[in-house]
This record gives structure tokens, C-alpha cells and sequence, in this order.
């Protein structure tokens, strides 16, 4: 099928309630190829047929996100405490459901190699419920940061590309953080990894040895680091 029909099918398929990994199974191919179009169809759905974004009340990040990656200067993105530990990032971001709610989604990268770890949301609140929450999601870190929803699409996406050039398929619902985010191209202005490696620190819920087999598909023992 070309890839108006394959959109199509996607399409379809998603409105039945199918994760990307169902929808690859059942179209044959890989989900790779499903992965950009759950997106592109999930920032259609959310403009609801309106071409308008919704309004952005604010978009944070965890502090210690550079550290250890390459960002292009040129961008101005500033990390307010680029010596905290790094490697795991959670970004949240809040676009304007009507007059008095808000939505919310939040997202874990690990930006060193497997990319989107864990997705919360999206969830409908009012502004006394986001504060509570937003000191919750990021009570882990140092602190956090309001960022430019530039840098957060460029580190989400560009840190799920990452993962996925690697081998490793990082969260099935990524598609409900493009409604949110906003549309994504690529190439991202982050060179991901640790210092340009990938180094893989086993997450909670990880299978270790498999991932650690997934990498060496791609890659020999000397061209990346793990902890486990």
C-alpha cells in the first residue's frame, strides 16, 4: 500500500484502541514506519478539525537535562543546573483545554539511550490540581525549568529517533505527546548519548539483558557503556 493508504490504516486501526506495536503486527510492517504517523495523526486529532493550537500555559523540564549531550549553541536553550545528574529527563507540558481547565502530559527520556521511558497523561486538570502535580512529577530532581516547547519536541522526539537508530523501541503511546508538543521533523539540534555514547542504565521496569542484546545488533562492545 502507498502511504496515503498506510496512514489510512493507521488511522483506522488507532480509533479501534490498537497500541503502535498492535498496528505493525497487523499491517506487517515495522513500527518504525507506524511510529511517525501515530504521531502525525494524534497532533491532527487534537486540533479537533481546528488548524489552531491550543494555547501553551507552560512547558518545564527537569534541570540537569544537557548534561552530558551536545546542543547546538545557536538554539540560546539554557540548562539551569547543567552539573545535576543526567541521562533521565521529564519534561511536562500544558496546553489550554477551555476557560478553567487545563491538559497536561509528562514524559521520562532517558536521552543516553532508550529514549521514552514512561508517559503520564494526557489528563484534564484545573490550575490548583497543575501545581500540585508539577511539584510531584519533578519532586526526583534538583528542580526544574520553563523551557521553550522548541526544546522539549526537539529532546522528546529527537531522543525517541535516538533510541529507535539504536535498535530499541521506546514507548508505544509516544503519539499522545504530539497533540501537545506540536509537529515534528527532525533532525534535532541534541546529539543524544552520553557525551556522543549511548550508555544504558537499566530502568525499573527493563528487561537488562535484552536491551543489552538489542544494542549489540547495532552496535560492538567498544562503540557503547552500561551499567548493570
Amino acid at each position: 500500500m502507498d502511504s496515503a493508504e498506510l496512514k489510512e490504516r493507521v488511522r483506522e486501526l488507532r480509533a479501534e484502541g490498537r497500541s503502535p506495536k498492535e498496528i505493525a503486527r497487523a499491517l506487517k510492517v515495522p513500527p518504525s514506519a507506524v511510529a511517525p504517523l501515530v504521531r502525525a495523526i494524534a497532533a491532527e486529532n487534537a486540533g479537533g478539525g481546528d488548524d489552531r493550537e491550543a494555547e501553551l500555559i507552560g512547558c518545564w523540564m527537569s534541570v540537569g537535562w544537557s548534561n552530558g549531550l551536545g546542543v547546538d549553541p545557536a538554539r540560546g536553550w539554557t540548562d539551569e543546573a547543567p552539573d545535576a545528574e543526567g541521562g533521565k529527563v521529564s519534561v511536562l507540558v500544558v496546553r489550554r483545554h477551555n476557560w478553567d481547565k487545563l491538559t497536561v502530559v509528562g514524559c521520562l527520556a532517558d536521552v543516553y539511550c532508550t529514549g521514552i521511558k514512561h508517559i503520564i497523561g494526557p489528563d484534564v486538570v484545573d490550575e490548583r490540581e497543575l501545581r500540585r502535580f508539577r511539584e510531584f512529577f519533578f519532586s526526583d530532581y534538583k528542580g526544574f525549568q520553563e523551557v521553550p516547547v522548541e526544546l522539549a519536541r526537539h529532546l522528546v522526539f529527537g531522543a525517541d529517533d535516538y533510541a529507535r537508530s539504536l535498535g530499541v523501541e521506546s514507548h508505544e503511546e509516544i503519539g499522545q505527546l504530539s497533540g501537545l508538543l506540536g509537529d515534528w521533523e527532525g533532525p534535532s539540534a541534541i546529539t543524544f548519548g552520553r557525551r556522543g555514547r549511548p550508555y544504558y542504565v537499566p530502568d525499573t521496569y527493563d528487561d537488562p539483558q535484552k536491551v543489552v542484546h538489542i544494542l549489540r545488533r547495532k552496535l560492538s562492545y567498544d562503540e557503547f557503556d552500561y551499567d548493570i
